[in-house]
């Protein structure tokens, strides 16, 4: 492992990272993001990581949130990790993606439509799993709320939202 990545999980692991990066990090990536017409995901450069479009849960308007996903090579699909940081609360995003399941994402570059599954039982271990070898830090993130920290899957949809 490089010894950046290593230095960047001990870091995100750490309370003043929970308290400061939601306001730092989502900003700069928005920014990034628009000036480079999407080309460009500067968190990216760490962790694989796309820009979320949902519905706001109780305003309906469009709510941009970058995020760091799983891919999932073999299936086409994406995980992502509702860890809020090890904050208390669940985000904001994945109350809005309950709310409103279509979704849009953008990915390397591309507009893709997808629909967002809760994951639950069986299905959420074994992703959970594969987000503790993807990113050890999130073990630490759990250990620190009492809330089962949400996982969604992204599959493309080829329909119009509901």
């Amino acid at each position: 492992m490089r010894t950046g990545v290593r230095t960047v999980r001990k870091i995100s692991s750490t309370r003043v990272f929970a308290r400061i990066a939601p306001h730092v990090v989502p900003a700069v990536d928005r920014a990034v993001h628009r000036l480079t017409r999407g080309r460009v995901l500067l968190s990216a450069q760490l962790l694989p990581g796309l820009v979320l479009t949902a519905r706001g849960a109780r305003t309906g308007l469009a709510r941009r949130t970058p995020l760091a996903c799983i891919p999932e090579e073999a299936t086409g699909t994406w995980v992502l990790v509702g860890s809020n940081f090890g904050r208390p609360g669940h985000p904001a995003w994945t109350g809005n993606l309950l709310a409103h399941p279509e979704a849009e994402i953008s990915w390397r570059g591309a507009d893709v439509p997808v629909r967002a599954e809760l994951l639950t039982g069986e299905e959420r271990a074994a992703a959970w799993e594969a987000a503790l070898a993807f990113w050890p830090p999130y073990a630490t993130y759990q250990a620190r709320v009492e809330r089962e920290i949400r996982l969604f899957r992204l599959a493309r949809r080829t329909t119009a939202p509901d």
